[in-house]
């Protein structure tokens, strides 16, 4: 799997999503740099754990990207990527779907190539969400459509000092994608429904989770 050496984080990520589980099944890996472009060489039979993290890729990383050039709402930096994370979330797995449906079969894959040639209609579409978003798109618009988005999920996640765990208690790590590992960009990308908070919580982050979550985060 490769990419341009400009979006060289998204091979790396893929490499540390998938290695693991490679290594375990008995086959190896290895990253390649060179020629303007990153690559991610996997021995494995495991294909649909590689479609599954580079629809997780584009879905993320590359629709960050494109909402962050389109996206028009006069919001300050912090809302501005919590709202474009939001947006995210709320068609991941639709998102998701079309992407894997556009891959077939692959022993080789360019991500790039893929987005640009397979993917105009999910562009289109992410233009036209961006193109929704008003200039005059508030704060208090964004808390309100955080609280519709949280209120819709019954999906749970823990958090645990700066590390956000899903249900299977697997550390989340989409944040990465759009630049760095961020609890309260996780928690938006994560679709989080219920934010079960383990032990104690920084205030900034405590203020952050009563506005965004009010009583469905739960402090123990």
């Amino acid at each position: 799997m490769s990419d341009g050496s400009a979006r060289s984080s998204f091979i790396t990520y893929l490499y540390n999503a998938l290695l693991g589980d490679v290594v375990r099944g008995g086959g190896s890996g290895e990253l390649l740099f060179g020629d303007g472009r990153a690559a991610v060489k996997l021995c494995s039979d495991n294909f649909s754990a590689a479609r599954e993290k580079i629809a997780e890729v584009i879905g993320v990383g590359y629709k960050y990207a494109f909402l962050s050039e389109h996206l028009r709402a006069g919001l300050n930096a912090r809302e501005r990527k919590l709202l474009l994370c939001a947006l995210i979330a709320a068609d991941y797995d639709s998102d998701r779907a079309f992407i894997k449906g556009k891959m077939g079969k692959f022993h080789e894959f360019c991500l790039d190539g893929f987005y640009r040639f397979r993917l105009a209609g999910l562009r289109e579409k992410w233009r036209r969400i961006a193109e929704y978003v008003p200039e005059s798109f508030s704060s208090s618009d964004l808390e309100k459509f955080c609280e519709f988005l949280v209120g819709e999920s019954k999906h749970k996640v823990y958090l645990k000092g700066n590390v956000v765990f899903g249900e299977n208690f697997a550390p989340l790590r989409r944040s990465r994608l759009i630049g760095e590992e961020n609890v309260e960009s996780e928690l938006m990308l994560s679709d989080a429904g219920f934010v079960y908070c383990l032990g104690e919580v920084e205030a900034g982050l405590g203020d952050f989770l009563q506005k965004y979550y009010a009583e469905r985060a739960i402090f123990s």
